[in-house]
């Protein structure tokens, strides 16, 4: 199973996180970005989750006020795809307690730490979120500068 791409999207269609695992060109992932969203976001809420799109398949979920969606192979297993969204999400609820859209706007590089732990090349690396939690809170502390720190002054 390989992501394409991974979008979180409001429901006002505003780009709050985008991850490309293939290579498209800028005016490609702006043209496609535009497409996905206007189809996730006119859809309504007693269709199905999944849509064929061009040679893929794209899975979204809807929490909240953001919706979570991946382009995938067609081949690709839906119900896994809803998995690999349901425990990004999880993870990120424990991380900031109870994740909103404002925490992935001002923190967007932790959001973007906790895909690439999760998420690499378009495959599901990790599967434990103690695991991701803990690597994160070690990122955290790095960056907070705690123990071990080394001060250089210039």
């Amino acid at each position: 199973m390989t992501f394409h791409f991974l979008l979180l999207l409001s429901r006002q269609g505003k780009t709050r996180l985008t991850k490309w695992y293939s290579p498209f060109t800028n005016k490609e992932k702006s043209r496609f970005t535009r497409e996905i969203g206007n189809m996730v976001l006119n859809r309504p809420p007693k269709l199905c989750n999944f849509l064929e799109w061009k040679e893929y398949k794209i899975i979204f979920k809807r929490y909240a006020s953001l919706y979570f969606v991946v382009c995938c192979d067609r081949e690709d297993n839906e119900l896994i795809v809803l998995e690999i969204i349901h425990h990004f999400v999880e993870i990120l609820d424990r991380y900031f307690g109870n994740v909103c859209e404002l925490d992935l706007i001002f923190n967007f590089h932790k959001a973007y730490y906790i895909l690439d732990e999760l998420i690499m090349a378009g495959e599901l690396q990790e599967t434990s979120k103690k695991t991701v939690l803990r690597l994160i809170s070690q990122q955290d502390t790095l960056l907070e500068g705690g123990p071990g720190e080394h001060k250089v002054d210039l």
